[in-house]
């Protein structure tokens, strides 16, 4: 029996604790396809990667994993934050398996995206929406067929390079073609994970900027009878929150009648949705409708305060008729998402801080999201980039770096203007992984002068966990420097895409120049979507520096000045020393990691109202989930 592998990696997470968001509704979709077509009775096994386990493994682990039992295929669903990781593995799966096919597919698969064409380990690429397309692959595959006839897939030639996509098929199956990959026992529904699911494909807005246009600007619905049936069947699975991936929510035909279904299937309120919607048509009534159907999230676009912008991008209608919306929802008790776009083809600098302007004077300011344009594969704003003079980087996140109107300086000043005006950071912090060292996990590597200990896993080519800590432990770090640097390289090589914390803990200083030194280590590996996503902060997402000060050992002041500039700096401490210094952490005063493993109320309290909640860590792993999860809010939400 042939076997195929289906694995959907998830959005890297800023920290060990956080939620990935990760649900491989794709990867499901395609399993399901693959069942309904008959492919299973023709001999095909199919298996979807569970999510705790994508989730939770390093690079090594996850390849070793998949290319176990030399999988007859192999098909990755590729992502704006998962494409370089999840094109890694396909080589490694290739290098231990190379009889494997590997199929890859997303929204980034498209023939205009020269990064993912250029790459190697895949054999073949599908574009599109892929149920009938996959089941046409794979049946051509499994008959030893020539695959030429199937739409919308390139295949690796003999030279080793991608030949041309065959003749684009949109797709047009109805949605009831294909059942729920989670009725269907291919994705999990779990009770601490949101739930997404599609009602809608197509958009009927056309805007230059998003994917969602390239499908069709012809709706194609799941009705109403056969969506709640969905939904009651998600509901009695245990589902806690429905995310609603359709394009425009409240563009769906029938929209008051479909949020009077939700309302009865939902009157109990035990499930919570969010989804996105246009402004156009929100009145009291709907508005009280979304609240009684559970929406406690809503996200609205305005995109840019410019009309003229607006019109220039396909996305039209009016900033005030959003603030409108905006305002009945709010007042309904809704949280929402106002989002402003940096770099609208169009727009200036002062067309960004214009908007904040206009929503703080509706009193929505504390609602609005701003970020950069990123220019995406598959999007009539990439085939225009030229003529628009759009300059963005050619790898994920495909970042705008220069328009007529934006100089890479003026990008990065808007965003920290924004803040400014906003009082909060609107990218992820990096937040360092500082728990004690686990027997039963791999995420603790430890290298000291005097050999490591049972605080950490000694040998540094054991595959690592998604997310792991490499302590340098010693009195006088840089008489050690060769020994750990040669340690460094082999963690690395073995799983570049695990996101890694080098943490110093010395016992005396040592010169600034060494964070350099472990910097220019890191920039061996090759950049990803998490090295360059907060490069414009200096920041690096997925390789970082830590320092850690032993309890009770003195340092300079002058010198934790300088180093402070290069690297977060904490100090190790009991409760009772933490609350003295809790206003001041953060601060003035180097961040706290929190030896104690008892959990202290008082102490957690006075923590939570007056520190800063990044400049608080604790080494026992207990504590730190429950700060991460109550105090800075880490959900799926």
């Amino acid at each position: 029996m042939a076997k195929l592998k289906l694995v959907q990696l998830p959005v890297p997470p800023p920290t060990a604790f956080a939620a990935t968001g990760n649900v491989p509704l794709a990867a499901g979709c395609l399993a399901v396809s693959a069942r309904e077509n008959g492919l299973e009775k023709k001999g095909l096994e199919v298996e979807v990667l569970d999510p705790s386990v994508t989730d939770s493994e390093g690079d090594t682990s996850l390849a070793d994993r998949i290319a176990r039992n030399e999988p007859e295929f192999v098909g990755f669903s590729l992502y704006l934050w998962n494409s370089e990781r999840s094109l890694h593995l396909a080589r490694e799966v290739k290098s231990r398996s190379p009889k494997t096919k590997i199929l890859i597919g997303g929204p980034e698969v498209n023939p205009d995206n020269p990064f993912v064409l250029s790459e190697t380990g895949y054999d073949i690429a599908v574009s599109g929406e892929a149920e009938s397309t996959f089941a046409r692959l794979l049946t051509t595959l499994l008959e030893h067929e020539d695959i030429i006839a199937v739409p919308n897939v390139a295949v690796r030639g003999r030279d080793g390079r991608m030949g041309p996509f065959s003749q684009e098929e949109n797709a047009a199956f109805p949605l009831t073609t294909y059942p729920s990959p989670y009725l269907a026992g291919f994705v999990p529904v779990d009770p601490a994970r949101s739930t997404y699911l599609e009602t809608v494909r197509g958009c009927r807005s056309q805007c230059t900027y998003c994917f969602y246009p390239k499908s069709s600007n012809v709706l194609r619905t799941l009705d109403i009878p056969e969506t709640i049936r969905l939904i009651r069947g998600l509901k009695e699975r245990g589902a806690r929150e429905l995310v609603f991936l359709d394009p425009t929510f409240n563009h769906r035909p029938g929209f008051e009648e479909f949020l009077d279904s939700i309302i009865d299937v939902n009157s109990d309120r035990q499930m919570s949705m969010f989804g996105e919607l246009r402004s156009e048509g929100i009145t009291e009534k709907i508005a009280d409708k979304l609240a009684a159907a559970g929406f406690d999230r809503i996200e609205l676009g305005m995109q840019s305060i410019n009309k003229e912008t607006l019109k220039r991008v396909k996305r039209y209608g009016s900033p005030e008729k959003v603030a409108e919306a905006a305002k009945m929802l709010a007042d309904r008790g809704i949280e929402l998402l106002l989002d402003l776009i940096i770099g609208l083809p169009g727009d200036s600098p002062g067309d960004v801080l214009e908007g904040i302007d206009f929503f703080f004077e509706k009193g929505l300011g504390e609602w609005v999201q701003v970020f950069p344009l990123s220019v995406l594969p598959g999007t009539a704003m990439r085939k225009d980039a030229e003529r628009e003079g759009l300059i963005y980087l050619p790898k994920p996140p495909y970042r705008v770096i220069r328009t007529p109107n934006f100089s890479p300086e003026d990008l990065a000043s808007t965003l920290f203007r924004s803040e400014d005006r906003l009082d909060r950071r609107l990218d992820e912090t990096p937040r360092p992984f500082l728990a004690d060292f686990d027997p039963s996990m791999r995420d603790v590597f430890l290298f000291s002068e005097d050999g490591a200990t049972e605080e950490g896993i000694a040998d540094f080519s054991v595959p690592g966990s998604r997310h792991i800590a490499v302590w340098w432990e010693g009195k006088n770090l840089e008489s050690s420097k060769k020994e750990f640097f040669s340690k460094l390289r082999i963690r690395l090589l073995k799983d570049p895409y695990t996101v890694t914390d080098v943490v110093l803990r010395p016992r005396e200083p040592f010169s600034p120049k060494l964070i350099n030194e472990i910097l220019m280590e890191f920039s061996a590996i090759p950049a990803s979507y998490l090295s360059r996503t907060l490069a414009h902060r200096g920041e690096n997402m997925l390789h970082r520096v830590v320092l850690v000060l032993p309890e009770n050992v003195s340092f300079p002041e002058e010198w934790l000045g300088i180093v402070s500039e290069y690297v977060p700096v904490f100090r190790e401490m009991k409760w009772e020393e933490a609350v003295r210094k809790s206003v001041e952490l953060g601060g003035e005063f180097p961040g706290a990691r929190i030896l104690d493993r008892e959990f202290h109320a008082g102490a957690w309290a006075i923590l939570s109202e007056n520190a800063d909640p990044e400049a608080v860590l604790f080494a026992d792993r207990n504590l730190e989930k429950k700060w991460c999860w109550e105090v800075l809010g880490y959900s799926e939400k």
